[in-house]
């Protein structure tokens, strides 16, 4: 306790990123070394390596991943959604929250720390390059309080060229899951003239990563993302976070080399009632939100694992244990003991079964062609010279395959009866849609009254694309 600090549980009327006049109070962590870093900055190159390629791999000519929101089409792994299979993507959104929910529940905010694409960015990329140009934290801070030299204008504009660059990269890159890798590179090599609106949204989108990351920086993580909030309802005693041990380290307390071997840590008698934290603040240095973990869990806390790689080190040096702070759960450093399969654990497991089951049920009988056939408004029902009822339709087919459709014909499985489609059915290119209108002709004795269910198949060629059901309207017997 300190006297910023009257209460021990103070730190959780404010974040550790604002002042107590509610100016902003800018984080300069410490530059992080350790087992964890290194694992963090080859699963980071993986991720970026395959966020930059995914948009170049196509299927059929179009691309793996795309999520034209304003054109209403969507491709996952190649499969191209329509607005018609929104209740997939409704059921989808819906599973991803309870794997959210189930993964939090036992995992914590380990997506934060690991593959959240603002953490990759900011830490990975922009963070490592700001440690090159300016160096480590105090370099910095010195840096940013001394006059405006050559040398730091130099340093400035270097970092924030390049910034604006990575910016305008990762911006591009986004753009490319939204219109495609083609779109852009029409954008780009195409006059600005003839692409306004794709020009404003590049603008846009390279502008709003540069100001996040060169300015607003751990502020996403603090007050923007919704993903923190949602962790303090999620958590629980038994979920998997970086947590600090602090029944092995408290008492916190400052050891002296020992004056007989002058290179050891070893603690003095007076220090052998403290714990094995020397309160050296490492884990407060590197931290990118500016936490202390060893208050406990928190909503800053991105689980980066930053400070257990700086309480190794420590805990190294001093001859002590490793894993003072560590991956663990409160039940078990409290109790010695602690399981991850809870009920409530269980319970959102279930639920996910269910909707994975379910959704793969969907996808499974999904029809790559989606066919619609609706009576016209307006119309009765006609008699023919011959005798037989007919009903005027309105159809709609829509390709979702990526390959065009030929030699499209309906026919009328039950009752018997025939089908006269006005005009030709033209091809169906991929991803896209035709409508037009059709007869149905039926003879009276073959309806069952006033409503008659009907059973229609849709081919393109000699295969099956979609099996329609709708009703025919006839004359009361």
């Amino acid at each position: 306790m300190s006297k910023d600090d009257p209460t021990p549980d103070s730190f959780r009327d404010h974040i550790a990123t604002v002042n107590r006049d509610g100016s902003r109070k800018w984080i300069y962590p410490k530059k992080p070394a350790g087992r964890f870093y290194r694992w963090r900055t080859i699963v980071s190159l993986v991720f970026l390596i395959i966020l930059v390629t995914l948009p170049f791999i196509k299927v059929g000519g179009d691309p793996l991943f795309l999520f034209n929101v304003t054109n209403g089409r969507f491709i996952l792994f190649g499969v191209v959604f329509t607005p018609q299979d929104m209740h997939l993507f409704a059921l989808a959104m819906i599973t991803m929250m309870v794997f959210i929910v189930l993964f939090t529940v036992v995992f914590g905010r380990v997506f934060c720390g690991w593959v959240c694409p603002q953490t990759i960015f900011m830490e990975m990329v922009f963070r490592k390059i700001e440690f090159w140009i300016e160096g480590d934290a105090n370099q910095q801070k010195k840096l940013n309080k001394a006059p405006w030299t050559t040398k730091k204008i130099a340093k400035k504009t270097t970092k924030h060229f390049i910034f604006a660059l990575i910016a305008i990269i990762i911006g591009n890159i986004f753009l490319t899951y939204i219109v495609g890798v083609d779109e852009v590179t029409r954008l780009i090599v195409e006059p600005i003239s003839d692409h306004i609106g794709g020009f404003l949204a590049m603008v846009i989108f390279s502008g709003l990563f540069y100001g996040v990351f060169a300015f607003f920086r751990e502020q996403v993580c603090v007050a923007v993302c919704p993903y923190g909030r949602l962790q303090g309802v999620l958590l629980v005693k038994n979920s998997i976070v970086v947590i600090y041990d602090w029944v092995r380290g408290e008492p916190r307390g400052k050891i002296k080399k020992n004056r007989k071997t002058k290179d050891s840590f070893q603690a003095l008698p007076i220090a052998d009632k403290l714990g094995d934290c020397i309160d050296c603040k490492l884990c407060v240095q590197v931290c990118p939100t500016g936490i202390d973990i060893r208050h406990g869990t928190q909503m800053e806390c991105v689980n980066c694992t930053a400070c257990i790689d700086a309480c190794d080190e420590v805990m190294e040096k001093i001859d002590r244990p490793k894993g003072l702070i560590r991956y663990d759960a409160y039940d078990k450093i409290e109790k010695g003991e602690g399981t991850i399969l809870t009920p409530r654990v269980k319970a959102y497991a279930g639920v996910l079964i269910a909707l994975l089951v379910f959704q793969g049920f969907l996808f499974q009988s999904r029809s790559d062609v989606e066919a619609l056939l609706l009576r016209t408004p307006g119309m009765l029902f006609q008699e023919a010279d011959d005798g037989r009822i007919s009903n005027l339709y309105n159809y709609q087919l829509t390709n979702k395959t990526t390959g065009i459709l030929s030699d499209i014909r309906f026919e009328l499985v039950s009752p018997l009866g025939d089908v006269e489609v006005v005009g030709n059915i033209p091809n169906i290119d991929k991803a896209s849609e035709v409508k037009g209108s059709l007869f149905i002709r039926i003879d009276p004795d073959d309806l069952d009254g006033r409503k008659t269910k009907l059973k229609i198949n849709v081919y393109s060629g000699g295969v099956l694309l979609d099996e329609i059901r709708t009703n025919f309207l006839g004359p009361i017997k």
